[in-house]
């Protein structure tokens, strides 16, 4: 059962129906006198292990049986969808990766996920420059997700939004070897094996698995192979060294571009005509180390050391015209990128007592860099004219070595000044450093640097009513640099666009925590009101056949609450349900680009006007019937997504649209023998709806159709030696 926190705030922005979520929260004034007992949920996201119940920050943990949930486990936002806060779409795109945001932040991205710190057992997937890839997180390997939004996600640095923190499975103390298998609509299926154990003081756990899909539309065919390994030696009673292992292999993922809102109505499985002109697609190959030591100095005192290294390697073909691509300044239509990546961080933790009350103080430094070698070739051989001689490497249009180096120190403390107050400060200082050595001088030498730093104070105060009633408060500075694929490309072509400037937040919260003894045992609700306002926004300047270039835009407003209740109806019934509301609005006019080719903007966005790709409201509800003692569960699931402008003129929007699902599993153990069956249908009423959008396409292919009814069978057999 997830643990889910969040905030409150004196002043609610139109809509908001901050009056129910209130009600709910302070629901817990009618407690029982005794305290209840709801088992704590122990988060590690704000680097100092205690009971979510306890922390003033909004931060959920999602355990291994949520992640489940009968559900493919391929993607996190099949899990995700349930945070309140978070917005994760499927675009049914693999060659595009996820749609994740948090709070509005990351809402723009159209490759990868940025605006959030994404980390895999304390590893980084997310690059120094902000930019974070999510194909090779294993979630049938995956113990808990911990999401934490709002202020306190600066502690991790460059990164405004939030951050996500993936844990794997330990293995021991059995030895368990497990066989999955899910299979389902548009020839989709997943197959996995799963080692785990302990001999002596080491453990392992091993995970293996294979995807494939025929995609829902036309052109979105998609494989994936992905292994994730964790090994750990306990070397004495103050030591642990932790081994992570990680790839992902994706030969081909197919690339349908998005619709027109004429053509998504028309036919939602269709695909861009261009898209099969130029065969869109991309593939991915990636692998990564990493190594954690844990070393406890004394009673009192921790050091943790991590390190790590990876590379990947990524050749996407777009659709940019071959007219196009003969221009001078023009890099091509095919993306061919090599990554290496590598860093450490080294923190240590005391555990002491200032003026006779707990403290516990954490220092740290970390260095993280990426080597890019970025280069660009022609999407054609021969003759524009000609389809044989299109979607193929051609000639080379660019050629250059980048390189971005961040480097951090951090400080915080966890103090509780007095019995019912608790206090946890923060300071982090980043230095983001951009490099680019131009080999490619056929159209001039775009060599080129920047340097973004900047100090992130955070501050928040908890206070504990009663034992089953916590209020909080917390405030915090953030930025967030632009990132290579957003610095990739200027408007009129040529080399990395070092105009851009970081964009700088100042974000607060207000909150309530409450538990309380209802109908049939305890129940656990969360609220969270916050505004987050921003300078220097990075906005989307054009967008053309999978190719962005990016602008500053000045100061935009987000207002925003987050709500989450949780707990037993009896007769075996459990109830779930989040809610987040969200007006994100520019506070300043500007100049956009409506169509390509554009190399000047020249219409113009008025203040007031909402931030596209983000939803004014997301609502998850689950009422699930869970059998004591019978091994069996179903429960029905009901997801709503508000409306979704399309671009920074509001000209048009993805309706509001909802859905419900149905899923039912079934348990059985039979000596060292686990077996379990599951079935799901999503989308039962079978609507067809926008699932997601791409942010200011200029050939107006806004829109990404979601699948309509689709069914999902599975089966996981585990034997414990």
């Amino acid at each position: 059962m997830p643990c889910l926190l969040s905030p409150l705030n004196r002043r609610p922005p139109r809509g908001h129906p901050w009056p129910i979520a209130l009600t709910i929260a302070l629901a817990g004034t009618q407690a029982q006198a005794e305290p209840t007992e709801l088992g704590p949920v122990v988060v590690s996201a704000t680097r100092s292990a205690q009971p979510a119940f306890d922390v003033p920050a909004s931060i959920d943990a999602l355990d291994a049986d949520t992640l489940d949930a009968s559900q493919l486990q391929v993607n996190l936002s099949e899990s995700l969808a349930r945070v309140p806060g978070i917005v994760a779409q499927n675009r049914q795109n693999y060659a595009q990766d996820l749609q994740i945001s948090s709070r509005g932040f990351g809402a723009r991205s159209t490759f990868g996920v940025r605006g959030l710190r994404l980390f895999v057992d304390g590893i980084p997937a997310t690059m120094p420059d902000g930019q974070g890839q999510t194909s090779h997180i294993d979630l049938t390997s995956a113990e808990r997700i911990e999401v934490l939004r709002g202020p306190f996600s600066v502690l991790y640095g460059n990164s405004s939004g939030g951050v996500v923190n993936v844990f794997t499975q330990d293995g021991g103390p059995d030895t368990v070897a497990e066989v999955s298998a899910a299979f389902g609509s548009d020839h989709a299926h997943r197959v996995g094996v799963q080692l785990s154990g302990q001999q002596g003081a080491a453990q392992y756990a091993i995970s293996a698995n294979r995807f494939q899909t025929d995609g829902y539309r036309e052109h979105s065919a998609a494989e994936r192979s992905t292994f994730n390994g964790k090994f750990s030696l306990q070397a004495s009673e103050d030591t642990r060294w932790t081994l992570v292992l990680n790839s992902v292999d994706m030969p081909e993922a197919q690339d349908p571009l998005g619709l027109t809102r004429a053509d998504w109505q028309a036919d939602p499985r269709q695909v861009a005509s261009v898209a099969t002109l130029y065969n869109t697609r991309k593939s991915v190959h990636q692998s990564q180390a990493g190594l954690i030591l844990n070393q406890r100095l004394g009673r009192d005192d921790r050091l943790q050391w991590t390190s790590y290294y990876g590379e990947r390697e990524t050749v996407q073909y777009q659709s940019i015209p071959a007219t196009s691509q003969q221009a001078a300044t023009s890099p091509g239509g095919v993306i061919d990128l090599h990554r290496n990546f590598w860093g450490q961080d080294l923190r240590w933790t005391h555990a002491g007592d200032l003026l006779g009350r707990p403290l516990e103080v954490t220092a740290g430094l970390s260095d993280d860099v990426m080597n890019e070698h970025r280069r660009g070739f022609q999407s054609f051989t021969g003759p524009a004219s000609d389809p044989d001689e299109l979607g193929v490497k051609g000639a080379l249009r660019r050629n250059e070595l980048n390189r971005v180096n961040s480097f951090d120190q951090y400080l915080q403390a966890n103090w509780s000044f007095a019995a019912d107050w608790n206090a946890l400060l923060g300071l982090r200082h980043s230095k983001v450093g951009f490099v680019s050595s131009d080999r490619y001088l056929g159209n001039g030498n775009d060599s080129g640097s920047t340097t973004d730093e900047a100090a992130t104070p955070v501050a928040g105060l908890m206070y504990k009513l009663s034992p089953d009633l916590h209020l909080y408060a917390s405030f915090g500075r953030g930025f967030e640099t632009p990132t290579f694929n957003e610095l990739a490309y200027r408007p009129g072509g040529g080399g990395l666009n070092f105009g851009l400037s970081p964009a700088t937040s100042r974000q607060w919260e207000i909150g309530a925590k409450t538990r309380w003894n209802a109908w049939a045992g305890a129940w656990l609700a969360n609220i969270a009101y916050y505004e987050a306002r921003t300078r220097d926004e990075i906005a989307v300047l054009t967008n053309s056949g999978g190719r962005s270039t990016y602008q500053n835009v000045g100061r935009t407003l987000r207002q925003g609450l987050d709500a989450s209740v949780t707990g037993p109806l009896g007769h075996d019934l459990w109830w779930y349900a989040a809610l987040a509301t969200l007006d994100a609005r520019y506070r300043d006019g500007f100049l956009t680009c409506t169509a390509a080719p554009c190399t000047t903007p020249s219409v113009a966005v008025a203040a007031g006007q909402r931030i596209p790709g983000i939803p004014d409201l997301t609502l998850y509800a689950e009422l699930a019937w869970r059998p004591a003692h019978t091994g069996f569960e179903t429960a029905v699931e009901f997801r709503q997504v508000g409306k979704v402008y399309v671009d920074d003129r509001n000209s048009d929007a993805a309706p509001a649209h909802g859905a419900a699902n149905l899923r039912v599993s079934w348990t059985q153990k039979a000596g060292g023998w686990t077996l379990r069956e599951f079935a799901r249908l999503d989308n039962v009423g079978d609507r067809h709806d926008a699932g997601s959008v791409i942010v200011n396409e200029g050939n107006s292919r806004f829109f990404e159709p979601a699948p309509g009814r689709t069914w999902l069978l599975g089966l996981n057999a585990g034997y414990t030696f």
